[in-house]
């Protein structure tokens, strides 16, 4: 794909300007066009009228030529001349940006083939060098238009900034709030700021042939350059002409004053003095990470080094399911982009039918792609690299499509380390990437509302609420969905919405774009009343379980909850609640349940209401403060890659359900809480959980397995055990995404996909009926399948067995290979136990057969290994060939046939060895 000068150049290219000398002219053909252009009859941009004459190729496979009249520009139709027969012209009728200009070449290729797109893209590259240098394209301070919005929307976040400074001031907020207020505010004002100006640098005003004035995008060259994607990008562009923003300290916390001046007004001292950790830290993080990114890379290599693609088709009927990816209000990645490429694991069925549309085993292409846009299909079930059946490899139907190639896979094709190449080398470009934006801190304004893109219908999932007296309705559920459905019943919108969020709409509401639907505090966590009554305090004692602090100015007070470290020996066994009772003082029960309403109040809680006080249903009766979040930079995102294929056990793990069931607490131990789950059935299940944990479920809800009781980073091993193989593929692949994401390096899921199998190949037995194997061994998940299809046809019972995640290191170290863990970390350690332990090392993958000096079996090693093997099982089957009879005229026949081959090899041996010779006499 073109970068750069090119890029620009073709982009300058197809540009079109309004009321350019020459619009509205007509012409024969592009030639005539290219001839007006260099007499300086006609402008580059132009837009004019062109005889355009396409060839498509027929059944037959001839070109049938069809001719147009198009509107387009002058340097449009100048650059389809160079264009191959059989591209249509749409493609080159548009402003071509990086984008525009790999699908032409991506066209090019999958429609007419290798030749016609190599000649293609060279004609490409020189047209686009010579566009360039007449585009003039340069960067001068002028370039950098400062939007004239800046000063007001600066002086309106210091207001607003001095404004939370005197909240703080008065006691209103604390120390933590206050700076997260404020961090929020200065990236709120950075983006309106970087708004105005991309608004004010991107466009301008100006008359056409009408004499109206007409909006056109600028030509800018700053603007052009980043625009056509040849460098730069908009948060560049930001700290040339709108604001530096917030910077980070070396810490890695955000410096709560932004720098407001950018590159065109300079820098102040101080202001200087900030940027500087920034550059700094960029540096010497660059020069530590290569040498990280290598080591991740290798560790990937060595996990993965075994898996080749050893058959056509394992026949299984599993596989993943694939949704358009979406994350808040924006679909990140739509459906086609994520199965392109992949085999349909069962029929897709149209929408509301049961007529099959793509049937099962259909490797899906661009074609196919385009059908899944037009039937809306909104998920598919496809084959994947992790629930292929193959034991040792994996067949070429559950990989799909050859991204190098674009057709599906070939047998002998070594994934594995495709995979992890493919995933180490944009870490090289990760870590080089830190301090482009110069440690600017990208933290987004934490959310606080949900406005909806698109009109459409609401859905909620997971959801619980009550209703409060404005007739709003109050979330009172963890894990509520939120979605926007259109009216083809696609989904365009996911939002996760937090606890004592206010909806406006209800679910299958009708919603208009841009509708408001629901609303939370993002910096605290609500407590909310799910009955009405009179509270009444119970163990919130002054002074042993809570401080009251009184506002000296306006003179409310409010209790904070004391943590049960802080307090002294008296408080330590009390529990701070809210009752709700009704007048009499009896307790209330929550509605719908025999569950009184008892709110037992956390660490570091404020209660802003009094003892005695009334209040209704969906009520907040408390609100614990949340922490603050730290800069999203991909210095997190190297070790955070890492981390995950390392399946490292986060510092504080969320707590995760183990079974169904209804919450209580029981005793406390001195640093602990009691959580007990008793599920309808069977035995009730006991977690300690840590005093100053957050716990997110109350007394007496009902939680599934596998929910979130108390928030953290999610542990990979728990999502696994709780919620399966498909839950933990999808929990890896998107956290991976989602850091490169950031970076804006693309890589195809597969290959995350093939770590993760490789992460999962081994099991635990945890019933070995009575096999080869024991309770409680770790065994290759293949072992276990071959064992399990051997029994299944004696009529056994067969081995149960619990999948069980490894980080990359462990599985390298853990593979049934001694030769590939010896070469990798740890010799002496894995020799000695191999030693011990009487291995074999069959030498299946790739790494042993180096170290051996075999041909590796991938490639054409692959067919050179399949046909030894062939010859090795007919060995086996004990099959003499002298002793075979066969007729006398058969064996001349051999015999003359294998002569006849030996002289031709010698021949060729005699020639090859003049040629050398020859080579030598000169």
């Amino acid at each position: 794909v073109p970068s750069q000068d090119v890029v620009l150049g073709l982009y300058y290219m197809t540009r079109e300007k309004v009321n350019a000398l020459g619009e509205g002219m007509y012409f024969l053909d592009p030639r005539e066009v290219e001839k007006a252009y260099r007499t300086g009859q006609a402008e580059l941009h132009a837009r004019i009228k062109v005889r355009i004459t396409e060839y498509q190729k027929s059944e037959s496979g001839n070109y049938v030529a069809t001719t147009n009249l198009v509107d387009t520009t002058v340097g449009r139709a100048i650059l389809w001349m160079i264009a191959p027969k059989g591209m249509p012209f749409a493609l080159f009728n548009q402003t071509l940006g990086k984008k525009a200009i790999s699908k032409l070449i991506n066209e090019s290729y999958r429609q007419l083939g290798l030749k016609e797109s190599v000649i293609f893209a060279d004609q490409i590259m020189y047209t686009g060098f010579a566009y360039a240098a007449r585009s003039g394209a340069s960067v001068g301070i002028d370039d950098m238009v400062i939007p004239d919005a800046k000063e007001s929307i600066i002086s309106a976040a210091e207001a607003e900034v001095a404004e939370i400074q005197e909240q703080f001031q008065s006691g209103l907020v604390t120390a933590g709030e206050r700076y997260n207020k404020v961090i929020d505010i200065w990236a709120a004002a950075n983006e309106r700021v970087a708004k105005a100006m991309m608004e004010n640098l991107s466009t301008e005003e100006v008359e056409n042939r009408q004499g109206e004035m007409e909006v056109q995008p600028s030509f800018n060259s700053i603007f052009m350059m980043a625009d056509s994607g040849a460098r730069g990008s908009a948060a560049q562009i930001r700290q040339l002409a709108g604001m530096r923003g917030l910077m980070a300290a070396p810490d890695g916390s955000i410096i709560e004053t932004p720098i407001t001046a950018n590159f065109r007004e300079g820098l102040n001292v101080l202001q200087y003095f900030i940027s500087t950790h920034g550059a700094r830290k960029g540096l010497a993080d660059t020069a530590l990470k290569t040498a990280n990114s290598g080591y991740l890379t290798r560790r990937l290599v060595d996990v993965a080094q075994d898996l080749v693609i050893v058959e056509e088709d394992c026949h299984t009927h599993e596989g993943i399911m694939m949704t358009p990816l979406i994350e808040g209000g924006d679909v990140k990645e739509p459906l086609r982009e994520r199965v392109l490429g992949r085999v349909v694991a069962e029929d897709v069925l149209k929408l509301g039918s049961e007529d099959i549309l793509i049937p099962r085993n259909t490797l899906l292409d661009e074609k196919w792609c385009d059908v899944i846009d037009a039937e809306s299909v909104d998920s598919i079930k496809v084959r994947s690299v992790v629930t292929c059946d193959t034991d040792f490899g994996v067949c070429a139907k559950c990989y799909g499509r050859d991204l190098a190639r674009g057709h599906i896979i070939n047998q002998g094709e070594a994934v594995g380390v495709i995979a992890a190449q493919s995933i180490g080398e944009p870490g090289t470009q990760l870590t080089m990437r830190t301090f482009h934006i110069g440690g600017a801190a990208s933290a987004a304004a934490k959310e606080s509302s949900i406005q909806v893109k698109t009109a459409g219908t609401l859905k909620l999932t997971n959801a619980k609420f009550v209703t409060n007296k404005d007739g709003k309705l109050v979330i009172t559920s963890r894990t509520t969905e939120l979605t926007v459905i259109d009216a083809f019943g696609r989904m365009k919108e996911k939002y996760k919405v937090p606890y004592g969020t206010i909806l406006s709409k209800g679910d299958n509401a009708e919603v208009e774009a841009g509708d408001i639907v629901a609303s939370w505090d993002p910096h605290a966590l609500p407590i909310i009343s799910e009955a009405k009554g009179f509270i009444q305090f119970s163990d919130i004692i002054d002074g042993v379980t809570v401080t009251r602090t009184t506002d000296e100015l306006t003179g409310l007070s409010s209790i904070v909850v004391q943590d049960v470290g802080e307090r002294s020996t008296a408080g330590k066994d009390l529990r701070p609640a809210l009752k709700i009772v009704d007048a009499k003082g009896n307790d209330v029960l929550i509605p719908g349940t025999d569950v009184p309403a008892h709110y037992f109040l956390p660490g570091k809680a404020i209660v802003s209401i009094t003892d005695g006080a009334e209040i209704s249903i969906g009520d907040a009766l408390a609100r614990m403060p949340q922490e603050s979040v730290g800069t999203k930079d991909i210095t997190g995102g190297l070790p955070r890659v890492a981390d995950l294929f390392e399946a490292r056990k986060p510092k504080e793990p969320a707590i995760l359900a183990e079974i169904s069931g209804v919450v209580s607490y029981g005793k406390e131990t001195k640093g602990k809480r009691r959580l007990i789950i008793t599920p309808a059935e069977g035995e009730a299940y006991e977690e300690m959980i840590p005093k100053w944990r957050q716990v997110n479920v109350f007394e007496g809800e009902m939680i599934q397995r596998g929910d979130v009781i108390s928030d953290g980073p999610e542990m990979p091993h728990d999502i696994l055990r709780l919620r399966g193989v498909h839950a933990v593929t999808e929990y890896i692949v998107n956290e991976v995404q989602e850091v490169y994401r950031l970076q804006g390096v693309k890589i195809n899921d597969k290959h995350i996909e093939v770590i993760v199998r490789q992460m999962l190949r081994k099991a635990v037995v945890t019933n070995a009926q009575d096999s080869e194997f024991l309770n409680g061994e770790q065994v290759e998940v293949a072992r276990v399948k071959i064992v399990n299809r051997k029994r299944e046809v004696e009529g056994k019972p067969l081995v149960e067995y619990q999948r069980e995640l490894l980080g990359i290191t462990k599985a390298s170290l853990a593979t049934e290979s001694f030769i590939s863990a010896a070469s990798f970390q740890e010799t002496t350690r894995v020799l000695t136990e191999a030693a011990v332990a009487g291995k074999r090392d069959e030498l299946r993958g790739l790494k042993e057969n180096v170290i051996v000096g075999r041909l590796i079996p991938a490639g054409t090693g692959f067919a050179y290994h399949q046909k030894r093997a062939e010859k090795r099982q007919q060995a086996d089957m004990g099959i003499d060939f002298n002793s075979i009879i066969v007729s006398p005229e058969a064996t001349e026949k051999a015999v003359i046939a294998e002569n006849e081959q030996s002289s031709a090899t010698d021949e060729a041996a005699q020639s090859l060895a003049a040629l050398l010779n020859a080579g030598l006499d000169d």
